[in-house]
């Protein structure tokens, strides 16, 4: 099979299309025919050579996508040849074929297309995890969310509307952050003009954040604290800011004072069996939405996957709204 491949690590000028061994079904898996893949962050990282694959997983860039069943493993019960899904990956979606638990598989809506299905797994478990299972949120919730505009934040904005939250938002732009309202963000922030924490508590009525999904890491971390609820949990989940907090001293007070709670989490190292049964009650509870259109798969743009070094230029450049796709059904050149 064809498969996006690296020279070398480096930039996006180290990707190519060859040839790969053809992936078959274990048991307790499905071969899946792909049709679209989704960009992330953690893409760029891996081709970067700073973020490997997991060890006993397959080196293919690629942590989610949408295709077709072309094969069911033994022990597999409850699937079908030609059904359409979508999938988290531990890797591999750039690629023609791919195979996946059968658990972490999602039957695809007959109304969205592949490239919307793609755009499904990754920015809305990652969302669902840490905003649902890790940070517990419920209605009411005052829900800080950074990086608005992103594929995981257009899926937490989505996510805390539907539970009765209150989504308040940080990016870039004012095409972003106009974006992010007609998700359902009901406060936006210009991370551009300074600090958000005066911002948040004219927002909040001086009540604080009591959830922040933290895509930036380090130049937020005293903010957070400085704008956190009593009971607040702060659940880092990215660094694009970095990871060394620039201060001299660090003053415990706020923690203890506040009861504050700092989570950190990622999804791609959890075991298969975490993520067959985050899969399983993620889809329980919004399969029904993404199917009535309460919940919508955001996709920025689409490229045939013989442009994959331009799809990552796009998202470096950070000119992304929602998910970045890749069109594998494209002629690979």
């Amino acid at each position: 099979m064809k498969a996006v491949q690296i020279k070398q690590y480096g930039g996006p000028e180290e990707l190519y299309i060859g040839e790969r061994p053809d992936p078959v079904a274990g048991e307790g898996e499905l071969l899946i025919q792909v049709k679209a893949a989704g960009l992330n962050r953690a893409d760029l990282l891996q081709r970067e050579g700073k973020y490997p694959a997991v060890p006993g997983e397959s080196d293919i860039l690629g942590l989610e996508m949408a295709g077709v069943v072309i094969g069911v493993g033994s022990g597999v019960t409850g699937w079908r040849e030609g059904e359409r899904v979508c999938a988290l990956l531990p890797g591999g979606g750039y690629s023609e074929r791919v195979a996946v638990p059968a658990g972490m598989a999602m039957r695809l809506p007959a109304n969205l297309s592949y490239a919307e299905g793609a755009a499904i797994p990754e920015a809305f478990l990652t969302a669902y995890l840490n905003l649902v299972k890790l940070a517990g949120m419920t209605e009411g919730d005052y829900v800080l969310i950074h990086a608005g505009a992103s594929g995981v934040g257009s899926a937490a904005i989505q996510l805390a509307r539907e539970f009765g939250a209150h989504a308040l938002v940080t990016a870039g732009s004012s095409e972003k952050l106009e974006f992010c309202r007609e998700l359902g963000a009901e406060g936006c922030w210009n991370y551009r003009e300074g600090s958000f924490v005066p911002w948040l508590n004219e927002a909040t009525g001086g009540h604080g954040s009591d959830i922040v999904l933290d895509l930036v890491g380090a130049p937020y971390f005293t903010d957070h604290l400085a704008g956190a609820a009593v009971g607040g949990r702060i659940v880092l989940v990215g660094m694009t800011g970095g990871s060394e907090v620039p201060m001299e001293s660090f003053d415990l007070n706020p923690l203890l004072m506040k009861r504050i709670s700092i989570i950190g989490s990622t999804l791609r190292s959890r075991s298969r069996e975490d993520k067959i049964r985050l899969t399983q009650q993620f889809w329980q509870q919004a399969s029904s939405g993404f199917a009535d259109g309460a919940l919508q798969p955001v996709v920025d743009r689409i490229f045939p996957w013989s442009r994959v070094r331009e799809a990552h230029e796009w998202m470096e450049a950070n000119r992304n709204k929602g998910k970045v796709i890749l069109d594998i059904t494209a002629d690979a050149e």
